[in-house]
């Protein structure tokens, strides 16, 4: 579970993230939503450990970030908005060596690699270099990468940005199976039509602040709008929302 207690950053004048609070349950997906500049990005990184808050507190399965970075680290699964493959090795490499730096033997590793090679459908592109891999292909081997350590939670930024519609939909298939397995799982998305179908549960954020942390059909009745695209848009759109 990953729990958001008044996280603030700020760059200079602008508030990025302004008094953000949430909490994403183990067995459910979690949506992180809101228009580009909304604190979205920032607000992830703060979670992953790689910025620090200026205030407030992050805990991942009860352990402070704060305190210790390195025991959240463990705890965490992320594909990061820059997915940063290295080139020059193949799939197969790039997952094994951050199972190496997670600190794996040898045979666990070759059994998680095997894993997720076989639950993402990469047989064909395991020992292939990833330079010149597609989108998909790239997007799949990060998140290999990222669930080496066989971790609880996991948080996907934008997982499907730029994909085919086969990548896509095997994409979503995969985060249902996470979900299954009692992961807590937290993604941002700019889809509505994926977060309607995947998520438990949906946080908005505009201009730095969580202006609504609902479930789709709460969402629904709370706008009164028939889909969560007008949802979202009248959310955001409001003052009496933004005030929330």
């Amino acid at each position: 579970m990953i729990e958001v207690r008044d996280l603030h950053k700020t760059f200079g004048a602008v508030k990025a993230v302004d008094n953000v609070s949430f909490v994403a349950r183990d067995g459910e997906i979690t949506g992180l939503l809101g228009p580009n500049g909304a604190g979205k990005t920032t607000t992830l990184r703060m979670l992953y450990t790689l910025m620090k808050p200026e205030r407030g507190q992050v805990l991942v399965d009860g352990i402070d970030a704060a305190a210790d970075p390195l025991g959240v680290r463990r705890r965490l699964g992320v594909l990061p908005d820059a997915r940063g493959l290295y080139k020059r090795l193949s799939a197969r490499e790039n997952i094994d060596y951050f199972g190496r730096l997670q600190g794996l033997d040898a045979a666990t590793r070759r059994r998680r690699t095997d894993e997720l090679i076989a639950a993402l459908d990469m047989a064909d592109i395991a020992a292939r270099r990833t330079e010149g891999f597609s989108q998909g292909q790239r997007v799949k081997t990060a998140i290999a990468r990222a669930l080496i350590h066989d971790p609880r939670n996991v948080i996907l930024d934008e997982p499907t940005n730029g994909l085919d519609v086969m990548a896509t939909r095997a994409m979503r298939t995969f985060m249902r199976k996470l979900k299954d397995e009692g992961r807590c799982v937290l993604f941002s998305s700019h889809i509505m039509q994926e977060v309607g179908a995947l998520c438990d549960r949906i946080v908005v954020i505009a201009r730095g602040r969580v202006v609504a942390d609902e479930t789709p059909a709460q969402l629904l009745a709370q706008t009164g709008e028939a889909s969560l695209e007008d949802a979202f848009v009248k959310i955001i759109g409001s003052d009496e929302g933004l005030a929330a």
